[in-house]
């Protein structure tokens, strides 16, 4: 058994396993996190964009995935992940796109922009690995090639609270609150704006994410 996306334009099915996860996920997070998320109003109801978020922990990827709930969110992953038979099964069922990052990956890029292109959600981190002290980092320029490419909106999404829950340095959770504050997407135009020059597309996308941080932090 499977569902449609629930953008409603793309032909992939998602597994229901997927859905389930997602519920499961999102009640754990609000019950043990006090997940609150905001600006979920923002995230387009159909068609394709890219959802890009902070990265400073393990639990970004399902934090951001339970957080937008109504639709489908593909993240790419390092393929080192889907060695283990069980953690393949699991990155599959949950529509991760393995990525290599000893070598530039043509297939899990031309992948992740077809996935766009067909209507799907691409999310991505643009730092590209999770942060050591938890402040933002210099964006990679890959993730400008990928969305110049694919000419779809970017999500902003600041992520609050994981580095304290699960920062790079422990193996396990502690108590924290958890908050996802989500900003308006920026435009297929003002993103290509910047023609070729992906550092440049990279760094917009990292600052329209900085804008999103509180400033109480």
């Amino acid at each position: 058994m499977s569902w449609r996306t629930g953008d409603g334009v793309t032909s992939e099915y998602v597994p229901w396993f997927y859905w389930v996860a997602v519920f499961g996920l999102y009640l754990w997070f609000k019950l043990f996190f006090l997940l609150r998320v905001r600006g979920r109003e923002h995230v387009p109801p159909m068609g394709g964009c890219v959802v890009a978020a902070n990265h400073v922990s393990f639990l970004d990827p399902p934090i951001v995935g339970a957080s937008i709930r109504f639709r489908a969110v593909r993240f790419m992953a390092r393929e080192s992940l889907f060695r283990g038979r069980f953690m393949g099964w699991l990155l599959r069922k949950l529509l991760v796109i393995p990525i290599s990052r000893e070598r530039g990956d043509v297939a899990a890029l031309r992948q992740g922009i077809a996935t766009l292109k067909a209507g799907g959600m691409l999310g991505l981190f643009p730092e590209g690995t999770r942060s050591p002290d938890g402040e933002l980092q210099p964006a990679k320029g890959g993730i400008g090639f990928l969305i110049s490419k694919a000419g779809v909106p970017v999500v902003p999404v600041y992520i609050d609270g994981t580095y304290r829950a699960l920062p790079r340095h422990r193996r396990f959770l502690r108590p924290a609150r958890i908050r996802v504050f989500i900003g308006a997407p920026l435009s297929p135009e003002e993103v290509t704006a910047f023609g070729k020059d992906y550092e440049a597309i990279a760094a917009r996308v990292m600052s329209a994410i900085a804008a999103l941080r509180p400033k109480s932090l």
